[in-house]
């Protein structure tokens, strides 16, 4: 009877095992590497460490061409050069990654797109056009792809602003809409996402907020002025949402 239990227990644990390797397969929409111009580098990371957590197989992408400008992030000031958004991603993603174009969304059970100055300035115009923004028009259809298959989005920091102007109606987060706090400086994109046609839902920085009809997750992260365990600790919540809506 114990030989009997043993052999029930390690079988269920091989079909858990033959489960998590049919891993839920995730796109990382990447916009350049650094928080002035590209990426958030503390947030990509959180993010791959979630979804490696959790099982998931990631392939990343960004679009193939020039950033809006490039950023000397020892002073803040613009410099006099030209960097191409892809090669800059693919510091990030050590290599491994594909032009925006590549993407398809029957490949794919999720996508999530990072924050960073380049989710406003490279994925979108967020960054000079507020609340009139565009997305960029391969993103736009990347998102529209996946959201008509009913397949989860996750975004975090400003990159919700996307999902405002692409998905009509849908709820996301950035933190706080409260202006002039030292914690919450970027508190005013929470009227952006209005003004868009969005709802923006007020949230912590360690939570994420699940728009279950449109399946658009999204947290705060470096919106918020605070630790950076708290902001690992949303962008986590973020990626467990978007992984268990993969997964139903």
């Amino acid at each position: 009877q114990t030989n009997l239990s043993a052999m029930l227990a390690a079988a269920r644990q091989l079909t858990t095992s033959a489960v998590r390797s049919m891993s839920t397969k995730v796109a990382v929409v990447l916009s350049g590497c650094g928080v002035y111009d590209g990426t958030e580098i503390h947030e990509s990371s959180a993010v791959l460490t979630h979804l490696s957590r959790h099982g998931a197989e990631v392939a990343m992408f960004a679009p193939d061409k020039d950033q809006m400008h490039v950023v000397d992030h020892t002073a803040g000031s613009e410099m006099a050069e030209t960097r191409n958004v892809l090669k800059e991603s693919a510091r990030i993603a050590r290599g491994k990654i594909s032009a925006l174009t590549a993407l398809n969304a029957e490949e794919f059970d999720a996508m999530i797109v990072p924050g960073g100055f380049g989710a406003a300035k490279n994925l979108s115009s967020f960054a000079t056009a507020g609340a009139d923004m565009t997305v960029d028009s391969d993103l736009t259809e990347k998102v529209k792809a996946f959201h008509a298959r009913g397949k989860p989005i996750g975004l975090c920091c400003i990159a919700p602003v996307i999902a405002a102007r692409v998905i009509p109606g849908v709820e996301v987060t950035v933190g706080s809409d409260v202006e002039g706090t030292e914690k919450w400086p970027y508190a005013g994109t929470a009227g952006a996402i209005n003004a868009m046609g969005g709802k923006h839902v007020v949230t912590d920085v360690s939570e994420a907020h699940i728009d279950t009809k449109n399946k658009v997750v999204t947290t705060a992260a470096f919106m918020c002025e605070t630790a950076l365990h708290e902001i690992h600790d949303g962008v986590g919540e973020m990626v467990k949402e978007v992984v268990a809506l993969a997964r139903q």
